[in-house]
């Protein structure tokens, strides 16, 4: 049985809100890879709505963290608006 080779992953416009959300949760500390996706996914829809505050999209995640939720919405407005976003 012969198996192919994964497909090559193409990277995102450093400006594109995909680039931009993942950017802003780098770095925060949480249990498992999978809760920093997460984290990134909600705050992508986020940026994409904006219906909500950002505390809800945070809290919508489920994302384990390790560091209390205030911390880590403080990391993710710095990390935001180091990239120009407006909030």
């Amino acid at each position: 049985m012969a198996t192919k080779s994964p497909p090559s992953v193409i990277e995102a416009d450093e400006k594109s809100l995909e680039s931009i959300a993942y950017a802003s949760v780098a770095g925060i500390p949480t249990v498992e890879p999978h809760d920093l996706d997460r984290l990134g996914y909600s705050v992508w829809r986020w940026l994409a709505i904006r219906r909500d505050p950002l505390e809800l999209a945070v809290r919508a995640a489920g994302a384990r963290l390790m560091i209390s939720e205030q911390e880590a919405l403080q990391r993710i407005r710095e990390g935001l608006r180091r990239q120009g976003v407006e909030l």
